[in-house]
């Protein structure tokens, strides 16, 4: 059974008290992808798209394109089979990109919704068999009644609404805080949902089998621990840990190569971290790591036994967040390269790794032109997509330059 049970939401909602001081309310959510009528019209936003810039970088020319702006705060976005990409903005709305176009999607309030600092309408994606259940996942900082944390919540589309929604999944994470949610979201090859989930600013919580802070969760689509979780059988622990001491993991990708899952998670003042994810693994936060404290002096070791090295570490912190591995036609000579979308320097990093997991190319790409980038994804038109976490942020693509 998922940590919550499992709720279906209906028009007005019911909180009761769970076990952990847990809180489960339900929802109602409509998002209408199209014209609902006049009661839940569309809005079209201006499209303010054109070519920003054509540059060089070390393996590709290419040009960095500007879709379009009007969104504040957007968080994650996810393709649709039509090639639609739809964009969460943090303060709880639904955006829809088609067309050449971005439509305000008319949504209730979340009620349980806890938009305060880092918190809100988080990552966004689709169930593997989504072409025929019409699953869409998405997390969100959800309100307790002391503090916040971290949920997970579905919705099946049909007929341009998102219908039948439920929470599957809220994390015990016993914090106040409103800033380390992690978030980000991805289904394997196997159809199990990987989540993602902050240390909500108490490190020692990343340590703790008995808590969801500092981890990486492993799920059924329903929000069940699978039986073969690493932790399935040790006495305290929560069954839905995949891996722990983690500090605010906000990119998880999968190399399309060797199904592995990589991880990227902020350091604090440095070692920010690159993670390849072993089930089980200790990754070592606080009692690990290349970072320092924001005030100066040590906060831990850089080695432990029993605890994971990173992949590649940052000292100074970029900030990263979203990442994919590019496996796209249209920039042949990037093929196979880990991309991390920098919230700090306002840019794009790529890497090269060898089989050995070694880095045998870094460079920055687009350092400061446009903003804080969030998130980063490869459309189906082999392109790359990217998000700017601003008050005005926006939606670009980088493409082949002519």
């Amino acid at each position: 059974m998922p940590f919550i049970q499992q709720k279906k939401l209906a028009s007005s909602y019911l909180t009761r008290r769970l076990s952990h001081t847990f809180v489960v309310t339900s929802l109602t959510l409509s998002i209408v992808l199209g014209s609902l009528g006049n009661s839940h019209a569309a809005e079209n936003l201006p499209n303010t798209g054109g070519v920003m810039a054509t540059l060089n970088s070390e393996q590709e020319d290419f040009r960095l394109v500007r879709l379009t702006q009007g969104l504040k705060n957007p968080w994650g976005m996810v393709f649709l089979p039509d090639q639609s990409l739809l964009i969460t903005e943090r303060g709880g709305q639904f955006f829809l990109y088609r067309a050449g176009h971005l439509e305000k999607i008319s949504l209730p309030a979340l009620p349980d919704l806890h938009v305060r600092g880092q918190g809100g309408l988080l990552d966004v994606t689709l169930h593997p068999d989504f072409s025929t259940n019409h699953w869409i996942y998405f997390t969100y900082s959800h309100s307790l009644a002391s503090g916040s944390t971290t949920a997970v919540a579905r919705g099946r589309l049909e007929q341009n609404r998102l219908q039948d929604l439920q929470t599957v999944f809220i994390a015990k994470t016993d914090s106040s805080a409103s800033h380390h949610y992690g978030s980000r979201l991805l289904f394997d090859r196997k159809g199990y949902l990987f989540v993602t989930i902050g240390d909500r600013g108490n490190r020692d919580s990343a340590q703790r089998l008995d808590l969801h802070a500092g981890k990486v969760l492993r799920l059924t689509g329903e929000g069940n621990a699978p039986p073969d979780n690493p932790f399935v059988n040790t006495k305290d622990a929560l069954a839905e840990i995949f891996s722990y001491g983690h500090r605010n993991p906000q990119g998880l990708a999968l190399d399309p190569d060797t199904d592995e899952l990589w991880l990227s998670e902020h350091g604090p003042k440095g070692g920010d971290e690159i993670n390849r994810l072993i089930a089980g693994a200790n990754y070592g936060w606080p009692i690990i790591t290349y970072g320092e404290e924001y005030s100066g002096g040590s906060i831990g070791d850089t080695e432990q036994p029993d605890m994971q090295q990173p992949q590649h570490q940052w000292t100074p912190s970029i900030a990263p967040a979203g990442i994919t591995f590019y496996n796209g036609a249209a920039f042949p000579n990037w093929q196979g390269d880990l991309f991390t979308a920098a919230l700090k320097f306002k840019m794009l990093v790529r890497q090269r790794y060898t089989p050995e997991g070694r880095v045998s190319e870094e460079e920055q790409l687009i350092p400061h032109r446009i903003g804080r980038i969030r998130d980063i994804s490869q459309g189906p038109d082999g392109l790359i997509y990217l998000i700017t976490d601003e008050n005005k942020g926006g939606l670009y693509r980088l493409e082949p330059a002519p």
